[in-house]
Formats: C-alpha cells, structure tokens, sequence
C-alpha cells in the first residue's frame, strides 16, 4: 500500500455487500489514505487504533478495504484530517523527551520500565532498533499528577535495580500491543489465531499444533512482518527478534491463548487438506486381460469366457 500507486482503472469506488443488499462505495486502503491525505505510516496506524475502521473485500483473500461513508466521516470531525494526523502522530526518543520534559535518559528509563508504550518501530541504516511512541499518550501521561514523581528526583531503588539486571520491556509491550491491534481487525477464529501464533517461536508453534496441515494453514494466514527488511538479512534477524516472545511467563501465556484460539477455530471448520487421490492400479499387464469373473450364478460363470492375448491363443491352438 504505498502512496504513490497508480489507479490504472476506473477511479470509480468498487463496493462491498451489506446485509440489506446494497453495495456501498469503498476505496482501497492507499487510495483512502490519498483521499484524506495521510502517509502510509499515519493511514495504518490510524487502521490500528480504531481511528478508521475498515471493511472485508468482497472479493475475499483477508484484504480489507475503507468505505467511502467512513472516509466522509473522518474528514467531518473536527473540521479536517488534521486532527487525526495529530491523534496518530508517532514520536521518537528525542522529541519524545522534549514532550515531556525530561532528559533524553530519564525517557528511554520509563520506555524500558514499560510505563510508556511504544506504538511502532523501525530499524535504522544501522539496524539499530529505533521506537516510537504516540505523542498524544506521551502529553498524557505527563500531565497526569500521579506521574509527577517519574518525570523529577531519583529513581525509585527497586526499579534502578531492574533497569541495572537488563530489564526491557519494551519489545514485550509493543508485541501485546500491537497483537490486540491485528485481533481487533480479524474475527475469524483461524485468523486470530495465526496472530498469536506469529509471536511464538518455530519450536512452540510445532509443540502445540502437531498437525501439518494445520500448521500451513497458520502460516499462511499470518500478519505480515511489520518491519520490512530483505530475507535472511541481519535487519530480518533483528526484526524477528523483536516480534518473537522471550520472556517465559509471556510464552506461557501466549501458548495459553493459541490453545483456546485452535480450539475455538477447529469447531467452526477443519484447516484446509489436500483431496485424496484415488490409488491407481499398478499391477503389471502382459498383454492380455486377466479371466473375468462374475458372481455365481452369472453368464460370466455360466459360460467361462475365452481367454484373450498370447497365453489364449497358444492354448487354444494346443487344444
């Protein structure tokens, strides 16, 4: 979905069904992110946190599609689509600080202590993780007074000594988060749960779907990666990282939900498996057909048939 596509058809809406039998219009994704001039980064983060919802192609295939009523609605509050690009305004490190006041260490502090969430990341030329965070949540939580306390003085021991053992916990929060963005977009039941198998390692996954057809299935349903990056590239390592569980308690939990989502999705319908074959005959012929038979009491067995081929003729010149 990039801004810069090219409609080659019509620009004419195509529609989507509703229950009552009318097709409303509905524009793709990147025209709909044209038509309210957003980038492709502001338009799917608008997707994710329910700012613009969006509508099942149909033409099926899990592609999603804006419908033109929506659109109208999104430029009607608030006047224009400034408003929204300001609700989905993501902020880094550096600006995120100056929002907020505090020096560049004491916010990447609170980042790694999971008290402020980033939204979304990208890696950088150096594959240097970069996150970045809503700045509207980031105002939030620092006019709020109770926050009062972590934005001056010292740090509480306890959690110095949690940022002093390596705690992080900002790729766990960004995963719960942006898994309860995808869960919110899919309501078939195999759907959600390849998205929560996606956060599971290779190893897990197999552990708890045995079955390998369900497991292609899974796949094949999958998210999309959300940092792109060449295959088998050190920045598709880093990324990989990043959106597989680490801790022990949240794989646990994760592997908790895959089993309650598999077996909510195996009582709608079975995966997908291929159609058998039938089995065919691989017996060796020598160039005649074997005696027919027929149940007893048949002309077949009345009157025994001639022998056909080579071996027939031969004992019929001997008789």
């Amino acid at each position: 979905m990039s801004g810069t596509t090219t409609i080659t058809q019509s620009t004419r809406p195509t529609t989507v069904p509703t229950s009552g039998g009318e097709r409303p219009p509905s524009w793709a994704q990147s025209r709909a992110a044209r038509e309210l001039g957003l980038k492709r980064g502001e338009f799917e983060l608008a997707v994710h946190l329910g700012c613009i919802r969006t509508v099942p192609d149909d033409k099926g295939g899990g592609v999603r599609r804006v419908a033109r009523a929506e659109i109208d609605r999104v430029r009607s509050e608030d006047g224009s689509a400034e408003a929204l690009r300001e609700r989905v305004k993501a902020v880094g490190t550096t600006e995120g600080a100056a929002l907020m006041g505090v020096t560049t260490a004491r916010f990447t502090r609170l980042a790694r202590l999971g008290l402020v969430v980033p939204v979304k990341f990208y890696l950088n030329r150096y594959r240097a993780v970069v996150w970045l965070y809503l700045a509207e949540e980031l105002r939030q939580f620092a006019a709020a007074e109770k926050n009062a306390a972590m934005l001056s003085g010292r740090t509480p021991e306890v959690l110095r000594d949690q940022l002093s053992a390596g705690l992080d916990l900002r790729p766990r929060n960004w995963r719960g988060r942006h898994m309860g963005f995808l869960l919110r977009q899919n309501e078939d039941p195999w759907a959600q749960a390849a998205i929560v198998a996606s956060l599971l390692d290779p190893l897990d996954r197999a552990e708890l779907v045995p079955d390998p057809y369900e497991r292609a299935y899974l796949n094949r349903l999958r998210p999309d990666p959300t940092a792109r990056t060449a295959p088998e590239s050190p920045a598709s390592d880093v990324a990989a990282r990043i959106m597989t569980a680490q801790d022990p308690d949240e794989i646990s939990w994760l592997k908790a939900d895959l089993t309650q989502a598999l077996a909510t999705a195996r009582q709608l319908r079975p995966a997908p498996r291929p159609t058998p074959r039938p089995v065919p005959n691989t017996s060796p012929r020598l160039g005649f057909l074997p005696e027919e038979a027929g149940p007893e009491g048949s002309p077949l067995n009345d009157e025994p048939q001639r022998s056909r081929g080579l071996f027939g003729w031969l004992r019929r010149r001997n008789a």
